[in-house]
């Protein structure tokens, strides 16, 4: 493989999830084919295609909600994750038992969940807000939530599916930044996005998906300053107009 699609990281003991040439298909249909990869402890892996390359499939089996149809998914060394979705799901009570009952679920008990949720709706500035029902929240403040809820449980891995498409600008500033801090506080995050900019602030590492096929694989800068394989030229040189 050459340096655009080498599959991550080699150092084993860095491996935090590993794909061995893993498929996924709906009916006859392959979402994902033969794909390889793995990422390590500290890395921000942006995934980028147009819609129906795989990206949300990717990130699905990654969190092991969806099936290896073929091929072998690892996890080396059972690294705790979260997802985060484009919309998530709110339900239907305060933004402060909405992380609680996260935690309440994962064995803390109510009192300390409640405490433990306070805290985290603090680090995403929602501290204000923690008896507003979640549904009532903005989408920014709702994806922030969602965050919170997800850093409560402080996995080692963190997925997000185009975790900031549905936002206007000044709540899209305010998740990057807030997974700018996870990234900094040694988290590893795998996310899909169709913003280039995002990518390049907040991505080590892309990697370009078309019709559920890896096709690169490369370090942030050397994907956008290095040749690609053609497709991966072609969906770049249109984004970027």
């Amino acid at each position: 493989m050459n340096a655009l699609h080498e599959g991550g990281p080699q150092h084993a003991g860095d491996v935090l999830i590993s794909l061995r040439e893993a498929s996924v298909h709906f009916g006859p249909f392959a979402a994902l084919s033969a794909c390889t990869l793995n990422i390590a402890r500290g890395e921000r892996v942006a995934l980028v295609g147009a819609n129906g390359s795989g990206k949300s499939t990717l990130l699905r089996l990654i969190h092991g909600l969806l099936p290896a149809s073929g091929g072998v998914r690892l996890r080396p060394h059972a690294a705790p994750q979260a997802m985060l979705f484009q919309r998530p799901y709110m339900l239907r009570t305060s933004a402060q038992n909405n992380v609680a009952l996260g935690l309440w679920m994962a064995g803390a008990a109510w009192r300390s969940a409640r405490v433990q949720a306070l805290d985290a709706l603090a680090q995403v500035g929602l501290a204000a807000l923690a008896q507003q029902p979640a549904k009532t929240l903005s989408g920014g403040q709702q994806q922030r939530l969602a965050l919170a809820r997800a850093r409560a449980l402080q996995p080692e891995v963190l997925l997000l599916d185009e975790p900031t498409s549905s936002l206007d600008p000044a709540a899209k500033r305010e998740v990057e930044t807030l997974m700018a801090e996870f990234a900094a506080a040694g988290m590893t995050l795998v996310f899909s996005s169709h913003n280039l900019g995002q990518v390049k602030r907040l991505a080590s590492r892309v990697i370009y998906l078309e019709q559920g096929q890896i096709l690169a694989d490369a370090p942030v800068h050397d994907f956008f300053n290095r040749p690609l394989p053609p497709a991966a030229a072609q969906f770049l040189k249109g984004e970027l107009g």
